[in-house]
């Protein structure tokens, strides 16, 4: 008795489908980037008498190689920086021209006169982990945006939303050109209030 033959398998268009799954997994597959620190860095000018700075004005933050946490030259928990960079940055120890009147810290007049002053000057040391660099760096981020939240609540109380959802909502694109020249005033108003001045030294290598 012959045996029947198979029947074959038409695989002329396997490439073609292929191709089309290969399309679909592209378009379709989200690929995520690291957006990294985002830093304006000042611009270069030739400063023949660079302004005086008082010491009470620099709030120093220091990661050494072992990723310990000096503020002040005190060990100091990271999960402690937001809370005391708060309270330096709105002490307002200023008097007369100086003065800060939104600002509702302690006043103390051995610390920052008011926040146009308040500089934060961080250094890490070369061999510090970048996990304790990001956690630092976000900590005293989330300072700045703690206070701008207060006054843009303060002065905006209709907006129903925190400076950062405004300031997320304003660099969004698919925000509308109007909406954003009306959040804009805003947001620079409070921003002029708690001026960022975060201040990052060269990195150290210690021995």
């Amino acid at each position: 008795m012959a045996k029947r033959s198979a029947p074959e398998v038409n695989a002329g268009s396997m490439a073609d489908i292929a191709f089309l799954l290969l399309i679909f997994f592209l378009v379709t597959t989200t690929i995520e980037t690291d957006s990294g620190i985002n830093r304006k860095l000042p611009p270069i000018e030739d400063v023949e008498d660079p302004p005086i700075i008082k010491e009470k004005n620099i709030f120093t933050v220091v990661v050494n190689k072992n990723n310990q946490l000096l503020v002040e030259e005190e060990l100091t928990d990271v999960s402690d920086l937001r809370s005391m960079a708060i309270e330096f940055l709105d002490n307002g120890g200023g008097e007369g021209e100086e003065a800060c009147d939104y600002c509702q810290g302690d006043r103390d007049p051995k610390s920052s006169d008011n926040p146009d002053k308040a500089i934060i000057s961080l250094k890490n040391d070369r061999e510090t982990s970048y996990k304790i660099y990001i956690a630092v760096q976000n900590e005293l981020v989330a300072a700045y945006n703690d206070l701008r939240d207060r006054e843009f609540n303060r002065l905006f109380p209709n907006e129903s939303m925190s400076f950062v959802e405004a300031n997320k909502k304003y660099s969004d694109p698919r925000t509308s050109s109007d909406e954003k020249e009306r959040l804009k005033p805003k947001l620079d108003e409070v921003k002029l209030m708690f001026p960022q001045k975060l201040s990052e030294a060269e990195p150290s290598k210690t021995n």
